[in-house]
């Protein structure tokens, strides 16, 4: 195990030290063994008592923070510029270099108290919300979406008041694994108070952190900015690409809730589509469905350009103007290869743009669920035949679907793809709409009973192994287990 404190090599002026918020009572309701053994943690994390202590006291580890940091950020939230922004509920809270990959990762916290960011807030999480974000972390790593992970749930006994939610509540405090949360609202921070050296010391550490570029000390600063803005718009093609392929709608794509990582996080009002339906919105409070399904590419594209406005003291506008027209022309690629990749075609294939363009093309005119055709059809030419033996078969041989059926008959299979793996036996798929996410809550609400969640879980991990899709996942040991 070794720990890292690296965010203090940041300005000061990019993040607060806090106090975490004391509880009255403290609950393990979800420890991630899988990542705990990865890093190897496991000695600090022996028992119960344990786990607490970290990830509800936040007991410093040694060699890593002394105190938890609130970061602070600006951000576009739906388009307006809001420069009174951070963490409002929580912390960077520790930071650790994992074993196998050697990369740098962040224990983040939420629901940990009050910050000097939280405008009045109480900083608390509920415990339906971290439920929430367990669900949509363990799906979303499933259909191999580069997410954060879901740590540890704790919860806290407090009654909180929401007006979205019945109430007195439930809280929680949860951590949550990233491999970072610097986001584009960090850099609108700094070029929002003209702060240049500290924001060309952002570039260089962003590319150096997470981009492992040797030599971003040195480099001109007019290089290392575009080589970051070349390397983040790479970074998003792929994640939106794979929120696409997934079916799933992030729900608030304000440029604070983009990390230069590429990952995805802080999930608040997601979803996953029930039909193939563009329109299709998350937040109950996005009138505009400016974060809808289908404009999730054009709300990432708008963030990186905001992330390419503050690059503007050191590169100039018609090369940044060049340097995103990448992201936009790189997505039809990475849309393509993220599709068949849910299908279990071979991306290589020269005719998986066709196909794919047919059979997201045919989904807008059916009634056909997106998990169920991505399930029935899986396995390329293996696929199709098995899914003639369920009740949407008849659908699939309609006008609409011949062009891509005719296609998906001569597909080669993904050579990882395993058609014949048990899960793509059963009739239905795994799937996460919200009336599921609200039958898993109900039992717990009402009875603290956890067994229909435990057993989602199960049916996640197994729908896991069967795509195979994970990225950064540890192999050869359990996936993360609930313990209540």
């Amino acid at each position: 195990m070794k720990m890292s404190s690296q965010h203090l090599s940041l300005p000061s002026t990019l993040y607060s030290p806090v106090t975490p918020a004391s509880f009255p009572n403290a609950r393990l309701i979800y420890r991630n063994t899988a990542w705990a053994t990865q890093l190897q943690i496991n000695a600090k994390l022996a028992d119960e008592a344990s786990w607490i202590n970290r990830f509800c006291r936040f007991e410093a580890f040694e060699d890593s923070l002394n105190q938890p940091l609130a970061l602070c950020y600006h951000g576009h939230q739906f388009g307006v510029y809001n420069p009174d922004l951070g963490d409002g509920r929580g912390f960077l809270y520790a930071q650790i270099i994992d074993p196998i990959t050697c990369k740098l990762l962040d224990f983040g916290t939420k629901g940990s108290g009050q910050t000097p960011f939280s405008r009045g807030a109480d900083g608390r999480l509920t415990l339906k919300g971290a439920v929430r974000e367990l669900l949509a972390t363990e799906m979303l790593d499933a259909l191999g979406v580069n997410t954060s992970k879901t740590f540890a749930i704790i919860e806290t006994g407090e009654a909180l008041s929401r007006h979205d939610e019945p109430s007195p509540t439930r809280s929680a405090v949860l951590t949550r694994l990233s491999h970072g949360h610097i986001r584009i609202g960090s850099f609108q921070r700094l070029i929002y108070n003209d702060d240049k050296p500290s924001l060309e010391q952002l570039i260089r550490y962003s590319l150096a952190t997470y981009y492992a570029v040797d030599n971003a000390e040195h480099m001109p600063i007019a290089e290392a900015a575009e080589t970051l803005l070349m390397l983040v718009a790479e970074r998003l093609a792929h994640l939106v690409s794979s929120w696409m392929a997934a079916g799933f709608v992030h729900g608030v794509l304000n440029t604070d809730n983009f990390n230069i990582s590429g990952e995805s996080f802080d999930y608040g009002p997601w979803r996953f589509l029930p039909l193939m339906d563009p329109g299709f919105t998350a937040a109950y409070f996005d009138h505009q469905s400016r974060y809808c399904y289908g404009r999730q590419p054009q709300a990432t594209f708008w963030a990186l350009c905001r992330l390419a406005d503050c690059m503007v003291p050191f590169v100039a506008v018609e090369r940044l103007e060049k340097l995103v027209q990448r992201h936009h022309d790189m997505l039809e690629e990475t849309m393509i290869e993220a599709t068949v990749r849910r299908l279990g075609i071979d991306p290589s294939w020269d005719k998986a743009g066709e196909l794919v363009a047919a059979f997201l093309g045919a989904m807008k005119a059916s009634q056909i669920g997106f998990d169920e055709a991505c399930f029935d059809w899986y396995g390329g030419a293996a696929g199709y035949p098995r899914a003639n033996a369920n009740a949407r078969a008849t659908l699939y041989k309609s006008a609409n679907f011949k062009p891509a059926a005719d296609l998906l008959a001569n597909a080669p299979a993904n050579p990882n793809a395993q058609p014949d793996h048990g899960y793509f036996q059963q009739a239905n798929p795994v799937h996460m709409r919200i009336d599921q996410v609200e039958a898993l809550w109900a039992p717990i609400a009402e009875h603290d009973d956890w067994s229909h969640l435990h057993e989602k879980l199960a049916e996640i991990h197994a729908m896991s192994d069967a795509y195979n899709l994970r990225q950064q996942a540890p192999s050869g040991i359990l996936l993360s287990q609930p313990i209540r």
